[in-house]
């Protein structure tokens, strides 16, 4: 097992992301989000230098965060948008020796909703594409349970998994999103168990009907009862912080520089905490 996070959530820049990750001790980042672009969207020049200072830290990166099929691209979406971002992130990703890409599966759009019926269809259609893709390019796509139909449920996401029928289309599962979503977090952990290949820590409870992140360990999470038995059954893959707490993309939520990076490696320092408890 090896610890990692969306280090943008440490701040904007690359060199304060590096730095948050060596104040922790950790050798990974999960790169996202760089001076306000996503790492596929950047020049090439600027991934130039970002590869250049990861590298000169000697880190390595074990996620692109990546916005394919995400909460801003609904399933009426031009699919070539996805395709284009995808085929932009494999060269970076096999530059970086990168395993895994974060990915959803298409939230519907709300504005002119799909069927059921053809939300799913869809959904797998589009996803069949960009596995064969990853699969050309020997990298991994890792469906995250949340935004897209193949986050609905868990059943929704092993059904997802097996119409695509792809060993380059895999689950990383965040702790904290059943519980923003209304699912039982143990319940949708079990269901997909076999299928995870990565692990997003976060963690959350509903206030007055309100989602609430907090640190590791606080919500409903039952951050300490997964990453106890992950770990207890033999896993040996990334589990990376996505904390929330001083900033959500998602929402444009943002917070004072300071309060960000201090927060990041609070929440990094309180998962090693809990793996230790489990490991003890």
């Amino acid at each position: 097992m090896f610890y990692s996070g969306i280090s943008d959530e440490a701040g904007q820049a690359i060199d304060t992301q590096i730095k948050a990750h060596q104040e922790l001790g950790w050798d990974y980042l999960e790169l996202r989000v760089i001076d306000g672009e996503n790492l596929t969207a950047v020049s090439n020049e600027k991934f130039d230098e970002i590869y250049d200072k990861v590298t000169a830290a000697g880190m390595k990166v074990s996620c692109f965060g990546s916005a394919v099929a995400n909460w801003a691209r609904p399933i009426t979406c031009d699919p070539q948008i996805d395709i284009d971002d995808l085929a932009a992130a494999i060269p970076r990703m096999q530059r970086f020796g990168t395993q895994f890409i974060r990915v959803m599966s298409y939230p519907n759009d709300k504005d002119c909703p799909l069927s059921d019926a053809e939300w799913r269809d869809e959904a797998i259609k589009r996803m069949k594409v960009l596995a064969k893709m990853a699969e050309d390019g020997g990298i991994i796509l890792a469906h995250e349970n949340c935004s897209g139909w193949g986050g609905l449920s868990a059943e929704n996401s092993n059904t997802l998994l097996g119409e695509v029928d792809s060993p380059a289309l895999k689950v990383v599962f965040d702790t904290g999103n059943p519980v923003t979503y209304g699912q039982d977090p143990w319940d949708y952990y079990k269901t997909v168990a076999k299928d995870i290949v990565y692990v997003h820590i976060k963690d959350a409870r509903k206030v007055d009907g309100e989602d609430t992140y907090t640190y590791c360990g606080e919500g409903d999470g039952r951050v300490k009862d997964i990453v106890g038995d992950l770990l207890g059954n033999g896993y040996e893959g990334g589990i990376s912080i996505e904390p929330h707490l001083a900033a959500v993309i998602h929402t444009g939520q943002t917070a004072d520089p300071a309060k960000l990076y201090e927060s990041y490696v609070e929440y990094g320092r309180r998962l090693m905490k809990i793996v230790d408890e489990v490991t003890a």
